[in-house]
C-alpha cells in the first residue's frame, strides 16, 4: 500500500501533475541518454544518431503543419526506426549489452573471480613481467619495429582474441619483439596482453573514423583509436616510421609519452588487467 502511494500521489505544478512514477521515469530516461551519450562520443555513430534524432523532429514538424506527402515519406522512415537502428548501431548495441552483463558482476571476472582469486602472483614477479614488457616496448622503439599492445580485462579478452591467434603464454620480452618482427607474420596484428598472459596475437582491430584525429596518423594509431573506443582497454603503440611510443585510452591517442609515463602505464595496465576494467 505504501509503495503504491509513493508511485501514484501526485505534485501539482500549475495545470501540471506530476507523480513521482513520473520523475524516476525521467531521470531513468536522462541515465539512459547519458550512457549512450557515453559509448557514442567520439564516434561516427554519434554523428549518425544526432542526424536520426533530427529527422525525427522534422517529421513532428511535418506532421504539426499537415503536410501529407512529406510526412508520409518520412513517416516510413519512422516507422521502421527500429530495425535501422539495429542495423545502423549493431556494433554500439553489442557493447552496450556486453557493458550491462559485465557490470552484473556474475561474469568471469567479477563474483566468481574474487571468489576463485585465480591471481596469486607476488608483487615482485609482477614488477619483474612489467620490466620485460617495457624493456619489450623500448628496444622496438630503437629499431623502430612497429608495435601494437592491448591491454585488457577478462572479458574483453575473449572479444579480441577471435580475430588473432590463441597464444596464452607467459610474458616474456624476446616473445613480444619476436611477434613484432617484420619477419613474423603475426607483426600486422595487435598483441592482447591480459591477466600477467600474452593472450593472442596478431589481432585485428577496428579502425577509428573520428575525423577529429590527426592526419598524420597511421592505421596502427587508428586502430588504437577504434578499439579504445567500442572497449573499455588501453593500447601502447610503437609506430614504425618514428620509433615514438604512443598511449591510446576512450578514442584519445597520447602522442610520444616519456620513458617513465611507459613504466606508469604499463605497471597499472598490468595490475589491472586481471580485472574486468582499467583506470589510470
Amino acid at each position: 500500500m505504501l509503495g503504491n502511494y509513493l508511485i501514484y500521489s501526485f505534485i501539482k505544478i500549475g495545470f501540471l501533475e506530476i507523480g513521482i512514477g513520473d520523475i524516476l521515469d525521467i531521470l531513468l530516461v536522462g541515465l539512459l541518454f547519458f550512457q549512450l551519450y557515453k559509448i557514442l562520443r567520439g564516434t561516427l555513430a554519434f554523428n549518425i544518431f544526432l542526424g536520426i534524432v533530427l529527422l525525427y523532429w522534422v517529421w513532428l514538424a511535418v506532421r504539426l503543419f499537415d503536410m501529407k506527402m512529406l510526412a508520409t515519406i518520412l513517416g516510413q522512415f519512422v516507422e521502421s526506426g527500429f530495425i535501422l537502428l539495429v542495423i545502423l548501431f549493431q556494433p554500439e548495441i553489442r557493447r552496450f549489452l556486453f557493458y550491462v552483463g559485465r557490470g552484473s558482476g556474475i561474469g568471469k571476472d567479477g563474483f566468481w573471480a574474487k571468489i576463485l582469486n585465480r591471481e596469486n602472483r607476488t608483487a615482485t614477479q609482477k614488477q619483474l613481467l612489467r620490466d620485460q614488457v617495457v624493456k619489450a616496448v623500448t628496444n622496438m622503439a630503437k629499431t623502430q619495429t612497429g608495435a601494437l599492445i592491448v591491454f585488457a580485462g577478462v572479458s574483453e579478452r575473449n572479444l579480441l582474441a577471435d580475430t588473432g591467434v590463441l597464444i596464452n603464454g607467459e610474458i616474456s620480452g624476446k616473445l613480444i619483439e619476436s611477434v613484432f618482427d617484420k619477419g613474423s607474420p603475426l607483426h600486422d596484428g595487435a598483441m592482447v596482453i591480459s591477466d600477467f598472459k600474452i593472450w593472442a596475437a596478431g589481432c585485428v582491430l577496428p579502425v577509428s573514423e573520428n575525423p577529429d584525429l590527426p592526419k598524420r596518423i597511421g592505421m596502427r594509431h587508428r586502430a588504437a583509436a577504434g578499439i579504445t573506443e567500442q572497449v573499455d582497454v588501453h593500447v601502447i603503440i610503437v609506430s614504425e616510421e618514428t620509433g615514438r611510443v604512443s598511449h591510446a585510452q576512450k578514442g584519445k591517442i597520447d602522442m610520444g609519452i616519456s620513458p617513465q609515463q611507459l613504466v606508469d602505464i604499463i605497471d597499472q595496465c598490468l595490475w589491472d588487467s586481471v580485472a574486468h576494467k582499467v583506470s589510470l
